[in-house]
């Protein structure tokens, strides 16, 4: 005999001799769900009905009623609302189609449940891709807010710079940001430098996308170009301008004063264009790129190499040659293509 046999044998003995069911199944170990499942086993389980041939319930809407209440939802008059809208108004309009849920649910079976109204749709925003090959031809432009004296209180500060040459033309500070300052700032940066730019390029601040300036520029032939919304690295030039000039070692918390904001940026433009040699230009200052002398220099340079090279030429791999201007500059270069690899396919015979 199985031990689950002689349990059985004892469980039954037990209920003979008159002892509960709690207690019989405590002493042999026996769950009484068990017991329970013996003496009234479950009859047999019969298979599903396919929900397809289940008996709908009398509530549901015929294939017609469904088709009813989608051309009521389609309807001109409703076209642009939304399927609540258009139940309430049936219902006060004494039609009742269905259920609110219910008209949800075929509205959600026609994809329908979605903004229904016509929305206003705007082409991309084109990628400004500028091309500067010297001096004077694209400028770029931004305002960067400067820290005041107290909590809330900012100074503005406009400033330009020439892509290809890193020179800045023209700069203020000034206590508020104005379009009637940013055009006359423009117009006195192009006065001084003596020739226009053929493209001024900015982000899409209020002062940039201004009637005053947009009227400047217009009036003397140069494009405007803009950055595309919320895309700061299309006016990269004006930016890596600004965070040299907050990361200097001596750019201060706060200014105290307009006149102290103006006194510091004097400064640091002053030794920007013609102290400050940048990487981006072969190592040059941004005026003597601008102003045309850095073939000079190189030419001194090279001298100064020359002469290093034929004293030591034994520390040289090959003859060194002083750092090089790129002689095209871009804002969004456009990639370039590259040619397919065509593979001919040759036939045996």
């Amino acid at each position: 005999m199985t031990a689950e046999s002689i349990l059985d044998d004892a469980f039954t003995t037990l209920l003979g001799l008159q002892v509960t069911v709690v207690a019989a199944c405590a002493l042999t170990g026996i769950s009484r769900a068990t017991h329970y499942r013996r003496v009234n086993p479950p009859g047999p389980k019969t298979d599903p009905i396919p929900h397809a041939e289940r008996k709908k319930p009398p509530s549901t809407l015929s294939e017609d009623e469904r088709g009813n209440v989608l051309a009521v939802i389609n309807s001109p008059t409703y076209a642009d609302l939304s399927i609540c809208q258009i139940w309430a108004r049936e219902l006060d309009e004494d039609r009742y189609h269905c259920s609110m849920s219910t008209m949800y649910r075929i509205a959600r079976t026609a994809g329908q449940t979605r903004e229904r109204r016509r929305l206003a749709t705007h082409p991309a925003k084109v990628i400004p891709e500028l091309l500067a090959t010297g001096p004077s031809q694209v400028w770029s432009w931004d305002i960067t807010k400067l820290r005041g004296p107290v909590k809330g209180v900012w100074y503005h500060l406009y400033a330009l710079i020439d892509i290809y040459s890193r020179y800045s033309p023209s700069h203020i500070v000034c206590a508020a940001e104005d379009s009637v300052v940013a055009r006359d700032f423009i117009d006195d940066a192009i006065g001084r430098n003596g020739v226009a730019p053929h493209t001024i390029h900015a982000d899409r601040g209020t002062s940039m996308t201004s009637k005053p300036v947009s009227a400047l520029l217009s009036d003397l032939g140069i494009t405007r170009s803009h950055s595309r919304p919320r895309v700061s690295n299309d006016n990269p030039f004006s930016e890596a301008q600004f965070k040299t000039l907050k990361y200097v070692h001596d750019f201060p918390h706060h200014f105290d004063s307009l006149a102290e904001a103006k006194l510091f940026c004097e400064g640091f433009f002053t030794e920007y264009n013609h102290v400050n040699h940048h990487s981006g230009i072969g190592w040059h200052t941004p005026a003597s790129v601008h102003q045309g002398t850095y073939l000079d220099i190189d030419e001194h340079r090279q001298d100064t190499l020359n002469r290093a090279f034929s004293e030591n030429p034994e520390r040289f791999t090959r003859r060194p040659r002083p750092p090089q201007i790129r002689t095209e500059v871009w804002i969004n270069e456009p990639a370039k293509e590259t040619p397919t690899n065509t593979i001919a396919i040759t036939e045996t015979v």
